[in-house]
């Protein structure tokens, strides 16, 4: 369903590899974390653009500041993503909560939605293993970010070694 949007993202970050691996991952991750906390079929749809497109601003934040933090990224996704969603059509009915959930990726608090929190948590996810994060680092995500089942059961069996 969500493939026009993903080839969409992906010639939008073309030449690019590493992001487009990282927003594949995050959209893969954040639909297994959504249907496993059996979210609506709406909150999915929403949750599988904003995870395809979360990290849209990364580009022209690092063309206009010379950067691309969480800050950077919130501020310029939405309004980047809106046009993708406009460009390739059937996302009317959950653009904003789209564009919302982009402008909150990277804000822990106030989590207003299982899917927010789900996209957080995908992210996470592969951002730990992408930055390949120590123990410490896992653990702490776990206490302060993870909050739904799923997410933390994929995190255990992700970061767990087995002994």
């Amino acid at each position: 369903m969500h493939d026009k949007l993903l080839l969409a993202a992906i010639e939008y970050d073309s030449g690019d590899p590493k992001r487009i691996q990282h927003f594949i991952k995050v959209y893969q991750l954040a639909m297994l974390i959504g249907r496993g906390e059996n979210l609506s079929d709406g909150e999915l749809k929403a949750l599988a653009a904003a995870a395809i497109l979360h990290d849209i601003g990364i580009h022209e934040g690092e063309r206009l500041y010379g950067r691309s933090d969480g800050e950077i990224q919130q501020r310029l996704g939405p309004d980047i993503a809106a046009k993708i969603l406009d460009t390739v059509g059937g996302y009317d009915d959950v653009k904003g909560r789209v564009m919302h959930l982009i402008a909150r990726h990277h804000t822990y608090t106030d989590i207003d939605g299982a899917d927010l929190q789900a996209l957080i948590e995908a992210d996470f996810l592969v951002n730990l293993y992408e930055d390949n994060s120590g123990k410490d680092a896992i653990n702490a995500a776990r206490d302060k970010i993870f909050r739904l089942n799923t997410g933390k059961m994929l995190l255990d069996l992700m970061f767990t070694a087995k002994e």
